[in-house]
């Protein structure tokens, strides 16, 4: 399966511009520009929560399916937010398990600046980007 392909083809993320920038070994992380029509606040650019939810969803799938090879659908999601998203936002998910029947993948969602992900650094050390939520989602698998 091409993963890249799969995932360039998925409609709804394309209409919301998620980019699965990568996806390998039962990691995966992903990128998303926020735009005025992302936004639930017409005063500042703040991610509307189903546009984070969508972001961690997607990339939560992608890191599962770098290991099966094949489309995961979403049985289960559950998400924390932790602060508002008002810059661009940027996503890491990891396997937690990888079963016959079901994944379960952590997925942190962060609101960075200029391009750049929280495991950047700035010159002081101090992390790029803020943590603004943590999902844990479950797919079918088989």
């Amino acid at each position: 399966m091409d993963i890249e392909a799969f995932f360039e083809g998925m409609p709804f993320a394309s209409l919301l511009g998620i980019d699965v920038t990568e996806c390998a070994d039962g990691h995966a992380e992903g990128r998303l520009e926020m735009t005025e029509e992302l936004s639930w606040n017409e005063e500042e650019l703040m991610a509307h929560g189903g546009v984070t939810f969508t972001l961690a969803d997607t990339v939560g799938g992608a890191a599962l399916v770098s290991l099966v090879d094949q489309p995961v659908p979403t049985i289960d999601m559950r998400i924390d937010y932790l602060s508002a998203g008002t810059g661009d936002l940027y996503a890491e998910a990891d396997v937690v398990r990888c079963g016959n029947d079901v994944g379960v993948v952590d997925v942190d969602v962060y609101a960075t600046e200029d391009g750049e992900t929280p495991s950047e650094s700035r010159e002081d050390g101090e992390a790029v980007g803020t943590h603004i939520a943590d999902a844990r989602g479950v797919y079918k698998t088989g």
